[in-house]
């Protein structure tokens, strides 16, 4: 799971990151709201944390201009405002969730697990491309009727890269969200199991899906 943390207090985001990556999450950092924003902009998160109080743009405003944007991403609001009116304005803005200062790090892991379940509700049961067809219910993978043995890991890499059907996804997009692992240093590791998905879903059909794009990454497409 890859999280976006945006916290200015040096102390409080050094307990957060190090708990998460003990849970083995990947987690990007900002010192503030303008660092923060960005990062939520130009990537994709699973959950984000956001602070109330933040140097140059607030917890609050960042969640306003995400949702401006259609940025669904679900958002867990840290603040030491604990009032019933501050956390409506904090879900109001917003976030999805609310979390008081001083918290427990066990409950700040549960949220952002409940969130991420909650993300996933939405998502579409039938993930298809061509004649590949995938039921992310029963975890059936099919093509053009003839059922496909995966592995967890070839399958969760086959429903990342459905989930970004026609889009190039980076080694290190997916050595993040499969893995867990935010250094290039993996990219063998991507190759390999490339290597074996493609035998799998490509292998014995005229129509290839699963291309390598150079330089960039890959992407499945049924164009």
């Amino acid at each position: 799971m890859r999280i976006l943390l945006i916290e200015d207090d040096l102390k409080i985001a050094d307990f957060i990151i190090r708990g998460l990556k003990e849970e083995f999450f990947s987690v990007d950092y900002a010192k503030d709201g303008k660092e923060g924003l960005y990062l939520a902009e130009v990537n994709n998160y699973d959950v984000i944390i956001v602070d109330w109080m933040l140097p140059f743009i607030s917890g609050q405003d960042i969640c306003k201009r995400l949702r401006d944007e259609k940025n669904i991403t679900p958002v867990l609001m840290l603040t030491a405002k604990g009032d019933i009116e501050d956390r409506i304005e904090g879900l109001e803005s917003g976030a999805d969730d609310y979390l008081s200062k001083p918290f427990a790090f066990g409950e700040l892991v549960a949220r952002i697990k409940a969130l991420h379940r909650r993300k996933n509700y939405g998502k579409e049961n039938i993930l298809k491309a061509a004649d590949l067809t995938m039921n992310s219910i029963t975890r059936e993978v099919r093509r053009a009727g003839k059922k496909i043995e995966l592995s967890a890991k070839e399958y969760e890499l086959l429903e990342y890269l459905l989930r970004y059907k026609n889009r190039i996804v980076t080694i290190t997009m997916i050595a993040e969200n499969i893995w867990n692992m935010q250094t290039a240093i993996n990219s063998n590791l991507v190759n390999v199991y490339i290597y074996h998905l493609r035998g799998k879903i490509d292998k014995g059909f005229d129509k290839k899906l699963l291309y390598t794009i150079r330089g960039s990454g890959y992407k499945i497409s049924d164009d």
